[in-house]
């Protein structure tokens, strides 16, 4: 495939790396992007031949350390990472794309920290981002609809349970033919934070309480 920058959203995206990585769940082929706006570098993993054909499954996933890393439970990004791969493996092709700058929904790691403090004395995630003065969500997904139209992707299956989502990759050129859940059983420990997903920030979880 002949490769070069490509703009999505006015997002334009530099491919400079791919390489096999053996996992897990299979082998990847991991291909590292540079967004030209702010240098950020993303990566996406993606198993079989996902040009043409059937719409792919395709997973744009927001970074997060606590969670995806260092298996924090007070969230559930880290479970939803693992079944996304997994979900990729077993139909044997699809595309997980790595967003970074998307920690704590866009606020940061030390913000995010700061927001655990406050969850801990009784706000919810919303509230613990607006007592900081920052946005509930500043996320955007351009640079990944980038990322999908650069591999070849013009229509996909994709695993979310956020609205936002749909929404942000509705100005692209991508078809998304089918919206698949990708739903975690709570625990004690992120009960609210998916509780509050649901009432406050509109995702689709049928599984809550």
């Amino acid at each position: 495939m002949t490769r070069t920058s490509k703009t999505v959203e006015h997002v334009a995206v530099e491919h400079f790396a791919a390489a096999r990585v053996p996992t897990t769940y299979g082998d990847f082929v991991a291909h590292a992007y540079r967004c030209s706006a702010d240098g950020e570098e993303h990566v996406a993993y993606v198993m079989g031949d996902v040009e043409g054909g059937e719409p792919p499954l395709v997973r744009l996933h927001s970074e997060c350390l606590t969670g995806d890393i260092l298996s924090s439970i007070r969230c559930d990004c880290g479970q939803q990472l693992r079944a996304a791969l997994n979900k990729i493996s077993e139909e044997g092709r699809g595309v997980l794309v790595y967003l970074r700058g998307h920690e704590g929904r866009g606020i940061g790691i030390g913000h995010k920290i700061r927001a655990y403090a406050l969850q801990d004395v009784g706000l919810d995630t919303v509230e613990a981002n607006e007592a900081q003065g920052l946005p509930i969500d500043s996320r955007s997904y351009g640079v990944g609809a980038g990322i999908l139209a650069d591999l070849g992707i013009t229509s996909m299956r994709l695993m979310t349970n956020n609205p936002m989502k749909l929404g942000g990759l509705a100005d692209s050129d991508l078809e998304i033919t089918e919206r698949v859940p990708i739903e975690i059983e709570s625990n004690p420990e992120n009960l609210r934070y998916l509780e509050t997903k649901r009432d406050r920030l509109g995702h689709t979880l049928t599984a809550a309480p």
